[in-house]
């Protein structure tokens, strides 16, 4: 199965637990240990991303899953994901890993910051006493260092390019400037809602004060990487009342409470054939006799999930891909009485595309060549056909109809 082209990147300080939220999401081994710096190169797999299947939807008894896994009811979709070294204070001016980290997550298209909610872990990742570092300021320092190295980027030959910005009009501007941040994954829309969503719009690129092209890079942040704050460890005293603090001063971020070596265990015990547990699913049955050893674990971990309603590793995922970047499932189908492909499979096929798409931006990522020779599309649920301006809704059963396409 390939995943989808979407790239999430897992970000934070060294030694919050990042790896383990990585060999959770992805299954994968990589090296964990209670110390700075374990994660050198980074690590990249492929997680999977949870919403019910349309099959159920539409009463059929079961669908022929290809590209992603539909497991009861329930359809994972592949995407990229990547852990890369952990920041320190200092990472955007080369401090510890920082020019390597952040070079490793210019193509990263949402960002899941892990902090540890306990805070028993310093400002350079060493173990402390739990409840002696805030979390609060761990974001904080966070977010500075990747804000500060974004606007190093921009900074750099700025009064030079901001001479030339001043005689393009606004969208040419902002085309220059997103070509320039290219490396980043950045859009041309981005940084024109960035412009707007700083009060620059009106005033000539020439005349921004530092302080006014720093806030620049800070909204273009937050458009082209949002975080999601992974409030990790609150299996450990005192990250409860940790978790409310930082959903009180992060208001504008999601923050979701987790536990990745729970469900680090979880996924083990379950490919192990000891219980029976789905990603995100609140609660876990067990289907063979446990160890002693691993029943006290999971009897902790059961505790666990009947306090926060379940890991958060899933949900984790599910915020980046389905609240912060807006993404929506589409089925596309060959046969839209049967739904099925031209093999007659059924619903074989899921793509996460952003929300607000029409149905002809749907036909360019099945394919170039249908998207060139597009006709119309039919939506399979309604049997009505529709134009290329129609806006894909979630869950959407589409066929695509072109001039000589080959599918």
């Amino acid at each position: 199965m390939e995943p989808t082209s979407v790239l999430v990147g897992i970000v934070g300080k060294t030694n919050t637990g990042k790896s383990t939220f990585f060999s959770a999401a992805t299954e994968i081994a990589v090296p964990i240990e209670n110390r700075p710096f374990v994660t050198i190169d980074p690590n990249v797999g492929v997680t999977y991303a949870r919403k019910p299947c349309v099959h159920t939807e539409l009463g059929l008894p079961g669908c022929d899953a290809a590209n992603s896994l539909c497991r009861r009811g329930q359809r994972f979709i592949p995407v990229k994901i990547i852990d890369v070294a952990g920041l320190v204070p200092g990472a955007h001016q080369g401090r510890g890993l920082g020019n390597r980290f952040l070079d490793h997550v210019r193509r990263a298209d949402v960002l899941l910051l892990v902090v540890d909610a306990s805070g028993s872990t310093d400002e350079e990742g060493r173990p402390v006493k739990p409840g002696s570092y805030d979390p609060v300021e761990e974001v904080r320092q966070m977010t500075f260092e990747f804000e500060e190295w974004l606007f190093s980027i921009i900074a750099k030959d700025w009064e030079r390019i901001a001479r030339q910005l001043d005689t393009a009009v606004a969208a040419d501007a902002a085309g220059t400037i997103s070509q320039r941040l290219s490396g980043l994954g950045v859009t041309k829309r981005q940084v024109a809602d960035a412009i707007r969503l700083s009060g620059l719009d009106n005033k000539r690129f020439s005349s921004w004060s530092r302080e006014e092209l720093r806030a620049f890079a800070s909204r273009l942040r937050e458009l082209s990487k949002p975080l999601v704050i992974v409030a990790n460890k609150v299996d450990v005293s005192p990250a409860e009342e940790n978790v409310k603090r930082l959903k009180e001063e992060y208001k504008g971020i999601p923050v979701v409470p987790a536990s990745a070596l729970s469900e680090l265990a979880l996924r083990r015990a379950a490919s192990k054939g000891l219980i029976d547990y789905l990603p995100g699913d609140r609660e876990f049955q067990v289907i063979s006799q446990l160890p002693p050893e691993a029943r006290k674990v999971l009897e902790r971990v059961a505790e666990l999930m009947r306090r926060w309603g379940s890991t958060g590793v899933q949900e984790a995922i599910n915020v980046a891909l389905f609240s912060s970047l807006s993404l929506i499932p589409v089925y596309p189908v060959e046969d839209q009485n049967k739904y099925t492909d031209k093999q007659g499979r059924v619903l074989p096929d899921v793509l996460l595309i952003p929300k607000g798409s029409s149905v002809r931006e749907l036909a360019y990522r099945i394919h170039t060549e249908l998207g060139d020779t597009f006709l119309y599309a039919i939506n399979a649920k309604t049997k009505q056909r529709v134009g290329e301006s129609y806006e894909v809704k979630e869950n959407d059963v589409i066929k695509v109809v072109a001039s000589g396409a080959r599918r």
